[in-house]
């Protein structure tokens, strides 16, 4: 991932490419291209705004949009997807803007958040209509394939409307790969699934973009980021608030200290070890173990193996205690 304005905190970036599949149209953008690209962008509703001034470019890949409520997450994922027009500055997909362009709409896959799918249509019946709407050859065959990549075959002949909320999910994603899109654009897609669903959602779209698929999806789940790829887009109020790999932001929240759990066959000459170093200010013995706190995480690494090995100890196990991304969400929400 990259950022034409830099946001708060680090960015990085992927990029590949994929041919496209028989069934699927044909157009992709140049290869030098982002598949999705924000500048500078906007979006207000008279007094309130909605998004704020938000720059970054993303290629192939799953990234995770995290934020809380109202930070203007669905209002991002609907002016990708052509709903809503930029009130500044500019939103393109595939090189393209995607308001009031159908052509762009066939190369993008999206799956709101509202259940906005008809209950009388059996599964089968929606994804169909899904790729007759793309003008897919083979609707009928498209919409199979696409309803056993999300595993709901058995359920296929039957309405929606006797379908669980984790079915309803799945179909809604099955209507949106149809037509096998370059862009998946995906709000909350694991809402109501159960913990077998989730897995198997995940390992889809980490296939997909192993595929060369640019992905993103909103969740309020930290959890759920965090198992299908590090890169994140966190949104407060508007902003972009942090984008790249949460392990490299986390790496430059200075003015928070990293604590580090560790365990040793002698955790206490251990510490007296490691308070003999500048890069440590603080050392508690622990139930868990070791607790060090230190704000330069690279000079501790260092230092603990040679620590431990002049101590005459030896280290069972290193854990940092709060690279996880929650840690980084509170930290970016917080600060």
């Amino acid at each position: 991932m990259t950022a034409p304005r830099a946001p708060e905190v680090g960015a990085l970036a992927p990029s590949r490419e994929l041919a496209p599949e028989a069934n699927a149209p044909t157009t992709r953008a140049p290869a030098a291209s982002p598949a999705i690209e924000l500048v500078h962008a906007a979006r207000w509703y008279g007094n309130v705004v909605a998004v704020n001034d938000v720059s970054f470019t993303l290629g192939a890949g799953v990234t995770g949009l995290l934020g809380p409520n109202g930070a203007g997450k669905t209002t991002l994922l609907h002016m990708l997807a052509g709903f809503l027009a930029p009130s500044a500055g500019e939103v393109r997909v595939l090189g393209r803007m995607p308001h009031r362009d159908p052509s762009v709409y066939r190369q993008i896959g999206l799956v709101p958040e509202r259940e906005a799918v008809y209950s009388f249509l059996t599964g089968l019946e929606y994804v169909r209509f899904n790729a007759r709407l793309q003008g897919l050859p083979n609707a009928g065959g498209a919409a199979r394939a696409a309803i056993a990549r999300v595993g709901l075959e058995d359920a296929m002949d039957r309405p929606i409307g006797t379908y669980s909320k984790g079915m309803r999910q799945r179909v809604k994603v099955a209507g949106s790969l149809v037509h096998d899109p370059q862009v998946l654009l995906l709000d909350e897609p694991f809402n109501g699934m159960d913990p077998r669903q989730r897995i198997a959602m995940m390992d889809l779209l980490g296939e997909l973009a192993e595929a060369g698929r640019t992905i993103l999806f909103s969740s309020h789940v930290l959890e759920e980021v965090e198992r299908v790829g590090t890169e994140i887009l966190v949104m407060v109020a508007g902003r972009l608030a942090a984008s790249g790999d949460y392990h490299a932001i986390r790496a430059l929240m200075t003015d928070r200290p990293h604590t580090i759990t560790l365990r040793s066959s002698d955790d206490r000459r251990l510490a007296t070890a490691l308070m003999a170093d500048p890069a440590v200010f603080a050392v508690e013995l622990t139930e868990a173990g070791l607790s060090v706190q230190t704000a330069q995480l690279g000079a501790f690494r260092r230092l603990v193996a040679g620590a431990s090995r002049s101590a005459g100890v030896r280290l069972f196990e290193v854990v940092s205690a709060d690279e996880s991304l929650e840690h980084v969400f509170d930290y970016l929400v917080r600060r």
